[in-house]
């Protein structure tokens, strides 16, 4: 914060502050956490959003709980969950988390998300072999690794991270969408055993390439918004996809679509297509449906909706408007 050059001995909001070991100061407002109480220990569900809780404790009598939420408090560790061996989601989003451990008896669990907290390692989840979904956004991670053993996980995310490669996934057979957005990923590879994936994101990254996907014939989503691609490639494989996300990346051409006959969706804004023969590239999508070129020289053109739907005529959204 920037100083105001008002005296704080002055001002009476800076009476109502204290100072912690650091010389910090700290507000009353931040010091009013509360403590953890349950009085229903049968509840098989407990959600204590936006409580100020500062610590995860008094829930040892609970062990028929299946779903416990803490989103937006003041945690800083994960602890005496030990008797909950029947959870099967924990939420501990927006928290002050610095660790993943202490979870070695939720054998049970099938969802855990720990996004937006400051946890620098994947790690403790040896023993949650029943994971279906786990959830890691917006933490300080820089490496993916210690999950392959988790076979039966199906959603991984790990968005707005610290990530530069795609590495130690071969494990996860089953996985269905992966998201790795916002981090500092270079080259798609290292997922070629993940030929379950249905979705990949890679929005935000440093990518200048597709490549690394012709193992993947049942992807049916794929975002790769906000690179530095400038060639349609390496897709021939890819027949299933129904939605393509090319946003904000350095594309001039539309080629190497040929195989991709089931796109319903089509997101290009921010590109540069500037030759109205590009988009004649499409016709052969029978079922597309939503195409987005704004912000490409094209849409300069007067004519640029009526163009658009008379070169695809079965469209029914041009950017965010609906065709009439």
């Amino acid at each position: 914060m920037a100083d105001n050059g008002k005296d704080t001995a002055d001002d009476p909001a800076a009476a109502q502050c204290n100072t912690d070991e650091s010389g910090d100061e700290v507000s009353e407002e931040t010091e009013e956490i509360q403590e953890l109480q349950v009085a229903d220990h049968e509840t098989t569900d407990l959600d204590l959003q936006h409580g100020r809780i500062a610590k995860i404790e008094n829930l040892e009598p609970l062990t028929q709980l299946e779903t416990l939420g803490l989103r937006w408090n003041l945690i800083k560790k994960i602890e005496n969950l030990t008797t909950l061996v029947n959870l099967r989601e924990l939420e501990l989003y927006d928290n002050q988390i610095e660790k993943l451990e202490n979870l070695e008896t939720l054998v049970n669990l099938e969802i855990l998300d720990v996004s937006h907290n400051r946890i620098r390692k994947i790690e403790g989840l040896e023993n949650l072999t029943k994971l279906k979904k786990l959830f890691l956004v917006s933490n300080k991670i820089t490496k993916i690794e210690n999950v392959d053993h988790l076979k039966e996980l199906t959603m991984l995310e790990l968005g707005d991270n610290r990530i530069r490669v795609i590495e130690n996934l071969d494990g996860l057979a089953e996985l269905n969408e992966l998201y790795l957005g916002k981090n500092k990923i270079t080259k798609i590879g290292g997922l070629d055993k993940l030929t379950k994936l249905n979705l990949l994101s890679m929005q935000s990254n440093r990518l200048i390439k597709i490549e690394g996907l012709d193992k993947l014939k049942e992807l049916d989503q794929l975002y790769l918004a906000s690179n530095g691609i400038e060639t349609i490639e390496n897709l021939s494989n890819n027949a299933a996809l129904t939605t393509i996300e090319l946003a904000a990346n350095r594309i001039a051409s539309l080629d190497n679509l040929e195989a991709l006959v089931e796109v319903e969706e089509f997101w290009f804004n921010d590109n540069k297509v500037s030759d109205w023969k590009e988009v004649d590239k499409l016709k052969h999508m029978k079922s597309l449906k939503t195409v987005y070129f704004e912000r490409n020289p094209i849409q300069k053109d007067p004519q640029y909706r009526n163009k658009l739907k008379l070169a695809l005529p079965c469209l029914t959204q041009i950017d965010a408007t609906l065709c009439r």
